[in-house]
């Protein structure tokens, strides 16, 4: 059991009997009533969300998590394929299981899985990825007068908005949390 005021992001708490990750907090004091902690979670077994409020000195069953360094290898009808490196065991994912995240999925990338109850829960990615852009329109010379941009498709099939001077062939680092161009690679 913790306090309220110890909740932080990425850890796992059961709340009405089910294990859910805390997805944001914020300590509020709000005038001359008492402080409470504000909590968004995600519950585990379900996918949804909810948003609830303790007291700064409420108790909290908090659950043991187990965080997991795996390699994306690769995708095929049957669902998303990751190695660990130090078993070189094969787990595979399905489709909503991943979710958004394949967008950024590319060969030999580490991604972190969130184990809670020895069961996979959550997937998270590094804070940025480095993606080749396989399509992109050709700027005009004379384009340029303010920061102009054009859509690039990357090998993922995302599409993300580039600078004019950005080619087919490039690599170029993306933010996984923005979905935003960062630079070249």
């Amino acid at each position: 059991m913790a306090n309220a005021n110890d909740l932080r992001k990425g850890m796992c708490i059961r709340y009405n009997s089910n294990p859910a990750i805390v997805l944001e907090v914020m300590h509020r004091t709000p005038g001359n009533l008492r402080a409470f902690v504000q909590v968004i979670i995600r519950y585990i077994g379900t996918g949804k969300s909810a948003d609830i409020r303790f007291g700064s000195t409420d108790k909290v069953d908090t659950v043991d998590v187990e965080r997991k360094e795996l390699e994306f290898s690769y995708k095929d009808q049957t669902g998303y394929h990751f190695m660990d490196p130090e078993s070189y065991e094969t787990i595979t994912f399905d489709d909503s299981f991943v979710g958004d995240a394949k967008e950024y999925l590319t060969e030999n990338l580490k991604c972190e899985i969130l184990y809670v109850e020895s069961k996979a829960a959550n997937l998270e990615l590094p804070a940025q990825v480095t993606l080749k852009v396989t399509e992109s329109a050709d700027g005009v010379k004379g384009d340029s007068a303010n920061n102009v941009q054009k859509p690039a498709i990357m090998e993922t099939g995302k599409s993300v908005t580039v600078p004019l001077f950005i080619k087919e062939g490039e690599l170029i680092k993306i933010s996984t949390t923005t979905g935003e161009y960062l630079g070249r690679a």
